[in-house]
This record gives structure tokens, C-alpha cells and sequence, in this order.
């Protein structure tokens, strides 16, 4: 009878083992897509700072060009 407990107990303790190895795989799995993740969000934080300047470079230049265009308006005299 001792040795059926025995057998029982350590069937019990191989199926946990096994839930338990199969749980370290999922997470170290998991691990491995956040850091995928992160790093995705890194590159697309840079890519957002590239788009802000390129477009506050634009609005440099508009700005510029709006001034150029009101200064030959004043001399034209075409602004009323």
C-alpha cells in the first residue's frame, strides 16, 4: 500500500513538474514578445521625433515664404 502512495505521489509530482515546465517556456516565450514589443515602440517613437522635426522644418518654411510673399505685397502695394 506504501509503495502505491509513493507511485501516486510521484505521478502527482512528475504532471507538476511538467505544468511547471511547460509554464517557464510560455513566460520566457512571453519575455521574448515584449521585448520585441519595446523595441518596436522604441522604433516608432523615433520615427514619430523624425516626423515632428521634418514637419516643423515645413512650417519653417512656410512661415518663410509667407513672409517673402506679405514683404513683395507691401511693395506692390497689393495688400489693402
Amino acid at each position: 500500500m506504501t509503495g502505491e502512495v509513493e507511485n501516486l505521489m510521484l505521478e502527482h509530482l512528475k504532471r507538476f513538474q511538467a505544468t511547471l515546465d511547460r509554464m517557464d517556456r510560455r513566460q520566457e516565450e512571453i519575455i521574448g514578445r515584449l521585448a520585441n514589443l519595446e523595441g518596436s515602440l522604441a522604433s516608432m517613437m523615433g520615427h514619430l521625433a523624425h516626423l515632428a522635426g521634418a514637419d516643423a522644418a515645413q512650417q519653417l518654411a512656410i512661415d518663410n515664404v509667407n513672409r517673402r510673399l506679405d514683404r513683395i505685397e507691401r511693395r506692390l502695394e497689393l495688400s489693402h
